[in-house]
């Protein structure tokens, strides 16, 4: 089993940056995808960006593409998205995902594995 737990959540103003981390623990592999997905109340959950371990690949969603920045951190067994030019759209939950083997990336069902969820709101 993998645990993810995410932080960096808050409140920032429209225009400003948050970074969010997600710490993958217990038995991890040396090849697996992570992907933020984020949720607004009434609304689906929706792809953000992904990348895989090695970093060969990553992937972002048409809306936060030139915004928002996924990366890896093996060292600390971590995957940051930064996020910048925040928009009160960006508001909602945003969750972190975890599986071994990813076919496409962007689908929310590729992934077994999710964290708990940190709160992003953006006041305008």
């Amino acid at each position: 089993q993998v645990q993810l737990v995410e932080s960096g959540g808050g409140l920032v103003q429209a225009g400003g940056s948050l970074r969010l981390s997600c710490a993958a623990s217990g038995r991890t592999f040396s090849t697996y995808v992570m992907a933020w997905f984020r949720q607004a109340p009434g609304k689906e959950r929706e792809f953000v960006a992904g990348i895989n371990w090695s970093g060969a690949s990553t992937l972002y969603a048409d809306s936060v593409k030139g915004r928002f920045t996924i990366s890896r951190h093996n060292a600390n067994n971590t995957v940051d998205l930064r996020m910048n030019s925040l928009t009160p759209e960006d508001t909602a939950v945003y969750y972190c995902a975890y599986d071994t083997l990813v076919v496409v990336l962007s689908t929310s069902t590729s992934y077994r594995t999710w964290g708990q969820g940190t709160q992003v709101t953006v006041s305008s």
